[in-house]
């Protein structure tokens, strides 16, 4: 399995938990990030969001111009990951 992590994503946690404000932290991921990741992301967050309402996949893909191989990849690691998707819905 891929060693995912690594130092510089313990680096990149720290810079994104350093951050407390909504504003500082738009503007850090949009100096990280290409327009089209942070379309995509959001995109991803909105899927795990849904999927937590029990909306169906296709009805996810539709919504969020996914594909519903992408949902079912989100659908996976929401129900069977690292706990982080169940973590962030919680402290919404």
């Amino acid at each position: 399995m891929y060693p995912w992590k690594t130092p510089e994503l313990n680096h990149l946690a720290s810079a994104l938990l350093s951050i407390k404000d909504k504003p500082t932290m738009q503007n850090f991921l949009r100096d990280l990030c290409t327009l089209e990741e942070l379309a995509e992301m959001s995109r991803r967050w909105e899927a795990v969001q849904l999927l937590d309402k029990g909306l169906p996949y296709r009805d996810i893909a539709t919504r969020t111009g996914l594909s519903t191989t992408t949902v079912s990849r989100i659908a996976h690691w929401l129900h069977h990951g690292e706990g982080g998707y169940q973590a962030a819905l919680r402290r919404q």
